[in-house]
């Protein structure tokens, strides 16, 4: 089955290797870090309100206001319970908004479902944003097929961002989900792996480093699979871009399914 190199988001395809930006601070270097990626094809900056105390939504509004053409800069909203409720859920949108120097976040997700906060509650708040052309897309993060589902009744889903590797596998359901529904499924954390001796065997049989054999697998594990590994170095970036490039043989993923 031959690897596909972008995914559907919506209305936009999407170069199926972006940048996890949780250690992101704001510094020149970091600014001009994020134009390189951008320059390398990444199209999928994906950020949070809460990482590194706002200094990642920061420097992606320095640094790519106005949003390139064709990329997407992606965050969260509503890590904790409390921000999770509608008027705190409010603040932090509206404060992602002036961080990022946009009038419309590209995507949105809502960080965390909690069990005393019904996700209808937070979600109906992401859908006003929507309605008002402040928001573009809608996703949810570290969720059960049954809470997509209830999420889709509130608002269109368009993507899910869940803890998912070769040593994570607990959202199989999620990811087959999702390839069905036309969702895209962005694994984080997407490099953590066990090290097994298959993946170092196939890394050293193809001239690959580990974290690009882990980077084919999951794009050959489903079509839907936007992978998000966050890095600090150009080295580690090009790396991971060059991935798009290695296409796994049945035998390889099956050894490292």
């Amino acid at each position: 089955m031959a690897t596909t190199a972008t995914v559907t988001l919506g209305q936009s395809a999407l170069m199926r290797i972006g940048l996890g930006t949780n250690r992101l601070t704001n510094t020149p270097e970091n600014a001009g870090f994020l134009s390189e990626a951008v320059g390398l094809g990444v199209q999928m900056i994906d950020t949070a309100h809460t990482y590194t105390g706002g200094q990642s939504e920061e420097t992606i509004g320095s640094a790519l206001s106005p949003v390139p053409p064709g990329c997407i800069v992606a965050t969260k909203g509503g890590f904790s319970a409390a921000d999770a409720e509608p008027q705190a859920l409010r603040a932090q949108i509206e404060q992602s908004l002036r961080r990022l120097r946009t009038k419309r976040i590209d995507l949105y997700y809502l960080h965390r479902v909690h069990a005393e906060i019904p996700l209808e509650r937070s979600l109906a708040v992401i859908d006003e944003y929507r309605a008002a052309d402040r928001i573009r897309y809608v996703g949810i993060s570290e969720v059960s097929v049954e809470q997509i589902e209830r999420a889709r009744a509130v608002t269109r889903i368009d993507a899910v961002q869940n803890h998912y590797n070769l040593s994570e596998r607990k959202h199989e359901e999620v990811v087959d989900y999702c390839e069905r529904e036309g969702i895209v499924f962005l694994p984080y954390f997407p490099l953590r792996s066990d090290g097994s001796p298959e993946l170092a065997r196939i890394a050293a049989l193809r001239e690959a480093t580990p974290a690009q054999i882990t980077l084919a697998w999951l794009m050959r594990r489903s079509p839907a699979i936007l992978p998000i590994p966050g890095t600090l170095s150009e080295e580690h970036l090009r790396e991971n871009v060059e991935a798009l490039h290695l296409e796994l043989t049945d035998a390889e993923f099956q050894a490292l399914s």
